[in-house]
């Protein structure tokens, strides 16, 4: 992927740098793998906003991603390379032998024309799936189940990837994006390959609109705000407020959230880096 600096012709411009989408080959998502997106602006089902600074924003279709890539030994071909509004990785056609059509995470490199399969004995290879006891140690992997059959939850934002350090027993020990270790039952399933748009973190909006239009509303500090609206409300003059934390008043920063008795501890081997 490239990213396009753009030249300041406007004060929006000024500042933006964008994707190029050098990799997306069509602009017209397939019609039968749409579904229609609710946008809550915030609020639960009783019109209460329970999350701050959301609302507006263009509105979107939802495109339904086959995280579980559960036709196995049946060869796809790639047919396209679209952009996704709901993530920030790239998503890609499926044309499938049989004739049904699936949207499946892009993987980075992958190229429109090539096959892709998923099954028990398949190739390691970029954009197969296959079970993690299957799979060579040292392989880079993302889209990987927690419970098999379950689908993939793990590593599928733009440019993340594990890496499958071992096997031990009935659990492979993965390295995950944060840098935890942890283990996975070797009978869940995981695709070959990092996710694709590896330079998202580089792009840079460049105006206060774009924000809008992502559903993104203005965001404002504690600090400014009144003793009765936030902890860290009040003060004379530009006062700090103490330590940063929630309008509930929780740690927002350094606290531990985690729960220590969460029963899926037991599958941390090391944390992630500080």
């Amino acid at each position: 992927m490239a990213v396009k600096k753009y030249n300041p012709v406007t004060p929006g411009t000024r500042f933006r740098v964008g994707n190029a989408y050098a990799e997306i080959t069509t602009n017209v998502p397939e019609k039968s793998l749409l579904a229609p997106a609710k946008s809550t602006g915030g609020r639960n089902s009783s019109g209460h906003m329970t999350v701050r600074y959301r609302g507006g924003g263009h509105k979107q279709k939802y495109r339904i991603i086959d995280f579980k890539r559960s036709k196995h030994d049946i060869p796809a071909t790639v047919a396209t390379i679209e952009y996704d509004p709901n993530r920030s990785a790239f998503i890609a056609l499926l044309n499938y032998k049989d004739g049904e059509k699936r949207y499946m995470l892009a993987p980075n490199g992958l190229a429109v024309g090539q096959e892709v399969l998923s099954g028990d004995s398949v190739a390691p290879e970029v954009g197969n799936a296959l079970m993690l006891k299957n799979m060579p140690l040292g392989t880079i992997i993302h889209n990987i189940e927690m419970y098999p059959g379950k689908g993939g939850m793990i590593a599928r934002s733009a440019g993340t990837w594990a890496q499958l350090t071992a096997k031990e027993d009935k659990y492979a020990v993965v390295r995950m994006p944060s840098g935890e270790t942890r283990k996975i039952l070797l009978a869940c399933y995981a695709t070959v390959g990092t996710v694709s748009n590896p330079d998202h973190n580089l792009q840079s909006l460049g105006k206060a609109g774009r924000k809008r239009w992502l559903g993104r509303r203005p965001h404002n500090r504690g600090v400014v705000m009144n003793p009765v609206d936030h902890p860290m409300g009040g003060g004379e003059g530009r006062s700090s407020g103490g330590h940063p934390r929630s309008r509930t008043g929780l740690y927002a920063k350094g606290k531990k959230t985690r729960h220590p008795k969460k029963n899926s501890s037991k599958f941390i081997i090391s944390k992630r880096k500080k």
